[in-house]
């Protein structure tokens, strides 16, 4: 079966892209990296770079709308004909047009057991409500944020000296594995149909 292209959004550092990008050159994913783009000149793309893969700062700030900002990330993800959208630590809230440009092909990891602790510092609200677990999950991008059918999920204990930081890391460790989990099961839908 031929590749699933991807198409990575991201902002900083690039952690959760290079481990996908790692599960492709080990063959544990049947995927393949279409294009890279990022609302800020980070570290990610500099790796994407590295890896010979198309990558692309996209600046918000030379259009005058997060609308128009998202037409021209949908115009060069079609261009780069990916099957799937992958945020990958991209801090920025997808508008209804990029939503409906991808229609149940937009894919998203969040650091905490969805439908609890959505929005920003999920690792804190765990702690803060005391829970005995937390998590990460990967879920489709719909208009509520953090709101769209869970694709898989992996739970971390929450340990009593935990902090943000620590809580953080572990998840992480989790986040690197269950994406590429969670996109080669895709994978395999998509080939079915």
């Amino acid at each position: 079966m031929a590749p699933l292209r991807l198409g990575i959004l991201g902002s900083g550092r690039g952690s959760n892209f290079l481990a996908i990008s790692k599960h492709i050159q080990e063959a544990d994913l049947n995927a393949e990296i279409a294009i890279v783009l990022s609302d800020k000149p980070s570290v990610m793309l500099e790796k994407a770079h590295e890896l010979g893969l198309k990558n692309e700062f996209v600046d918000p700030k030379r259009f005058a709308s997060r609308e128009r900002f998202d037409e021209a990330l949908v115009s060069r993800l079609l261009a780069a004909k990916v099957d799937l959208v992958v945020l990958a630590g991209y801090m920025r809230i997808v508008s209804d047009i990029f939503i409906n440009a991808f229609p149940r092909h937009i894919l998203n990891i969040h650091p905490s057991l969805l439908p609890l602790f959505k929005g920003l510092h999920p690792q804190q609200q765990a702690l803060d409500a005391g829970v005995k677990e937390s998590g990460c999950s990967v879920h489709w991008v719909t208009s509520e944020l953090d709101s769209g059918p869970i694709v898989l999920q992996k739970s971390v204990p929450v340990l009593p000296d935990d902090t943000e930081q620590s809580l953080s890391a572990r998840i992480l460790v989790e986040e690197h594995t269950l994406y590429s989990q969670a996109i080669s099961l895709i994978a395999k839908e998509m080939e079915s149909r």
